[in-house]
């Protein structure tokens, strides 16, 4: 069953990281019309990678309670990560690849730069390396997050040899020892730099979120609402009160109030609207949400596709409102809106018809097929970051 909230919230991570880069396009779109722009501050928009961070550590510690202590369980869970992460990130980047050497003009990437191998191996490899030009970031710039993400899952992967507790207990002290070396030891080179960046503590704030939840954490209604009003809140004041937020001030600023949203949308108790609790378990979960409610979280179970599709979009929609000379027309706030709009359905048709089939492919050939993991588990586990399972019994 789906965390229905925690999709929502997923939907609108990606769509804070979809704003930041849109303003970025309008306010250049601008600049080639001749007319004003000033983004808005309302939000740091580039939080919403910070919300994913939470929200990632939250999921995997909740969507692996069939793993944890279970013979094979690390193989399993690093190869149902692999599969779901790695075919649509090689895909997008090997396109960011062929149109910036094709035309470097239109994704402002210069061709000979990127042809160094190393540094195009270690993009393809999750490796952190330096661009050429002296940038820590890979060839495709939004794949620094699959960086991080993908150290957290081999580290936590370490852990699922114990039970729930002490899995989160060894990723709660590895994080919390990166970090603390990164203190002690500030101009540490690549990659240790990358590995140790504080970034990585708001991965711990959204495990022990998923440790609540499983150890039975519950919030009633208006404590959830308090939550989220607060991390909105948070996140607001979080650039007036704090300035530029970054080293161990990231996870502070962002981190926390993310953290506060996470906890509003994952810690509320089972929904039974007035019916006995058997009959909602035996109800569709779909027939008990409205429809706004699954719409949003469909775009939460396209958002990894919006992440990744959204510059490629933008981009293009600015190219095209450049050449038909709709700019001035539009307005660059009726040009973001339309960027925007348009990068919901891009993600969705590529989340059908691209990311499953391409994830389905690479879990039936990564699959280790480990029969000691019971199937009920595997299906629960292999959704991932998309689909979690109902509060699992405890260990």
């Amino acid at each position: 069953m789906k965390l229905i909230l925690v999709q929502i919230l997923r939907a609108a991570a990606a769509l804070l990281v979809a704003t930041h880069h849109a303003q970025n396009e309008a306010g250049l779109l601008a600049a080639r019309t001749g007319q004003a722009f000033v983004p808005s501050t309302l939000l740091p928009w580039a939080a919403g990678v910070d919300v994913f961070f939470v929200i990632s550590g939250f999921i995997i510690v909740h969507a692996a309670a069939p793993l944890y202590g279970q013979p094979g369980a690390r193989t399993y869970f690093l190869a149902h990560r692999v599969a779901r992460v790695v075919p649509l990130y090689w895909l997008v980047t090997a396109l960011y690849l062929g149109l910036a050497l094709a035309a470097p003009g239109m994704l402002g990437a210069g061709s000979a730069d990127l042809l160094e191998p190393f540094y195009v191996a270690a993009s393809f490899l999750f490796w952190p390396a330096l661009r050429p030009d002296g940038t820590p970031q890979p060839l495709y710039t939004l794949g620094w997050t699959l960086n991080c993400e993908m150290f957290f899952y081999a580290l936590f992967a370490l852990g699922l040899g114990w039970r729930r507790r002490g899995a989160v207990a060894w990723i709660l002290a590895a994080l919390g020892l990166l970090a603390l070396v990164n203190a002690l030891a500030p101009d540490l080179a690549l990659p240790l730099a990358f590995w140790t960046n504080p970034i990585i503590l708001e991965f711990a704030l959204g495990a022990a979120l998923g440790l609540a939840r499983g150890e039975g954490v519950r919030l009633a209604g208006p404590v959830r609402l308090g939550l989220a009003l607060t991390g909105v809140a948070g996140l607001a004041l979080a650039d007036p009160l704090l300035g530029e937020a970054t080293g161990f001030l990231r996870p502070l600023a962002y981190g926390v109030p993310a953290s506060l949203l996470v906890a509003a949308a994952a810690l509320g108790r089972p929904r039974a609207a007035g019916r006995t609790m058997q009959a909602a378990r035996d109800e569709p979960a779909g027939a008990r949400v409205s429809a706004p409610l699954r719409w949003a979280a469909a775009v939460g179970d396209a958002s990894y596709a919006l992440y990744l599709t959204h510059p490629f979009v933008l981009r293009g929609v600015r190219e095209a409102l450049l050449r038909l000379g709709l700019g001035p027309v539009l307005g660059p706030w009726g040009s973001l809106a339309l960027m925007l709009a348009l990068t919901v359905p891009a993600a969705l048709l590529v989340h059908r018809l691209v990311e499953r089939p391409l994830t389905a492919w690479a879990r039936a050939r990564l699959d280790p097929g480990d029969r000691r993991i019971g199937g009920g588990a595997k299906n629960r586990v292999s959704a991932g970051a998309q689909r979690v399972p109902r509060r699992p019994k405890r260990h």
